[in-house]
């Protein structure tokens, strides 16, 4: 019951409220070496060009003979460190074969035309004090992808299963992109002088064609960030409507019974067939899973909003000594009240206000993610380079606000104090840009995450 209310296990910097008590998450759940572990099997038969030929779930009974880490993964895997594949001996030969593996479905995957949007997360570093040292990205690798694509392929064949025997599960739906939004997008398109295809039912491997064809363009980061916005959240539904981003008919999650009860409703289902039980046996019906389709659709959206409220204040209480300084960043979002700017390597983000531009009025421009100045002509646009002053840090409302530094107010300035990274620190400076706009601390960026 407690499982159901929390919906999935929630991840926190260096701390985690499981979704199961931690005596079944991290003990008889969890799946550590060189113990016996009661498990759901889904073994599955591929063809040498990627393609899921066939599977069979059973109950069984593992032993996991080590616990890799990703980094270890990929020296063994794909650096080929002699000392690193010298200290896991004979299961050396099985990694190598799972990479070959995964060389075999990421070739499939890019044939199918799955979307794969580059985007950067983070992890906080924290020193003795229990205070940010730093904010680092998390950089993926091929040991990352293999186990994805592995566990991509024994979702589909849990949907595949369980769709197949028509008994009532929880499918993860990805819809595609809605009409107004796809209308913007090419609107967008058309002034950088590209085009979707598909005409007004693209598919994912027109968007996959698009990004490709973008790469290595001043403005691809721009055009990826407006194609990623286009699209609606994954969500948990009892009809299958496939999912969009992955270009897959059929799509669940199995892999992850402990952290997420969507997976744990499949296993149920899965169970239940398998020990001779009828679909229409089954102990949920469509009306029980629409209802918990979306209870678990709204727990995973709570449990993103939960961390990164967290992460928000970690990094607010870390910009608290920066007053003053400068930095270099990227507008990631443009709003009517103003800019959202993320700081180039350091990864936090706070608000340029409309009201601390250059005296002008600002126009927003929604669809081509822009603030244009009515007199100068001047642009601000999704994905532009910015150099910022910070000029408050509330640490209360997790909220920071930034002042653009104009070039010829570096000329003019008198050389304060050095910020971290090179930059110099100055006095506020006037204000200017829309009249009658709200105060700083009153914006607030709604963001949305497209799972899979």
């Amino acid at each position: 019951r407690e499982a159901r209310e929390r919906g999935n296990s929630v991840y926190f910097p260096e701390h985690v409220v499981p979704m199961l008590p931690e005596v079944l998450s991290n003990g008889l759940c969890s799946l550590n070496p060189e113990v016996d572990r009661l498990c759901m099997v889904c073994e599955m038969h591929i063809s040498k060009t990627g393609r899921l030929e066939s599977f069979r779930f059973h109950e069984g009974l593992m032993r996991s003979h080590a616990r890799l880490t990703y980094d270890e993964m990929a020296e063994i895997v794909v650096d080929r460190k002699i000392e690193a594949r010298k200290r896991r001996g004979d299961l050396v030969v099985h990694l190598d074969r799972l990479y070959e593996l995964y060389k075999v479905l990421h070739k499939a995957r890019q044939r199918r035309g799955a979307i794969d949007f580059e985007t950067v997360e983070t992890r906080i570093e924290f020193n003795d004090q229990r205070k940010i040292e730093r904010i680092v990205p998390v950089i993926r690798n091929d040991a990352h992808r293999l186990i994805e694509e592995c566990m991509i392929l024994a979702n589909v064949a849990a949907a595949r299963f369980l769709e197949k025997k028509k008994i009532c599960t929880l499918y993860r739906i990805h819809e595609g992109p809605a009409e107004d939004r796809l209308e913007d997008v090419r609107t967008f398109l058309a002034e950088l002088g590209l085009s979707l295809g598909g005409g007004d039912s693209p598919t994912a491997k027109d968007y996959a064609r698009l990004l490709k064809q973008v790469q290595g363009r001043p403005d691809a980061q721009l055009i990826q960030t407006v194609l990623l916005r286009s699209l609606k959240q994954a969500v948990y539904s009892p009809d299958n409507k496939g999912h969009f981003g992955l270009s897959l008919k059929a799509y669940t999650h199995f892999t992850s019974p402990i952290r997420r009860y969507p997976d744990l409703l499949v296993h149920r289902a899965i169970r239940h067939l398998l020990r001779g039980g009828k679909p229409e046996e089954f102990r949920y019906g469509h009306a029980d899973m629409e209802v918990l389709g979306d209870h678990c659709s709204q727990t995973e959206r709570r449990a993103d909003e939960a961390t990164r409220d967290v992460m928000d204040w970690l990094k607010t209480e870390y910009m608290q000594d920066k007053l003053g300084e400068e930095f270099d960043g990227i507008i990631t979002s443009v709003t009517s009240f103003g800019l959202f700017v993320q700081l180039t390597d350091i990864y936090v983000e706070g608000l340029v206000h409309v009201t601390s531009l250059k005296s002008d009025y600002y126009r927003f421009d929604p669809v081509g993610h822009r603030l244009i100045g009515e007199n100068s002509g001047r642009v601000y646009r999704l994905g532009d380079p910015i150099r910022v002053l910070v000029a408050r840090v509330d640490l209360e409302e997790k909220k920071i606000d930034f002042q653009p530094v104009e070039p010829e107010d570096e000329a003019e300035r008198t050389p304060a104090r050095k910020s971290r990274r090179g930059g110099k620190g100055r006095g506020k400076g006037k204000g200017g840009g829309k009249p009658g706009s709200k105060s700083a601390a009153s914006g607030k960026r709604k963001g949305k995450k497209k799972g899979k």
